[in-house]
């Protein structure tokens, strides 16, 4: 009888152990803009490429697109169309 509720005990414990370790793939993914991103660039590469390549050159240091990125991963920065 101990064994039957050990054995059961531990299937449980298993089977709730495989549905904590694997999280839900669509929730967590990471938008390209988020994915490519430079710390302090507030452009995108894929939305403003001239802004995005010559931000160094302003001299500006502005954290938006990170921190709207940490907020939320698949972040789509205004005015980008695809």
């Amino acid at each position: 009888m101990k064994f039957a509720i050990l054995l059961a005990t531990m299937t449980t414990a298993m089977a709730a152990g495989s549905a904590i370790a694997e999280p839900d793939p669509g929730s967590h993914s990471q938008g390209i803009y988020c994915a490519t991103r430079q710390a302090g660039n507030p452009y995108s590469k894929y939305c403003d490429y001239i802004a995005w390549s010559s931000w160094r050159r302003r001299g500006s240091w502005d954290a938006s697109l990170d921190n709207a990125c940490l907020l939320n991963p698949s972040y789509k920065p205004p005015g980008c169309w695809p």
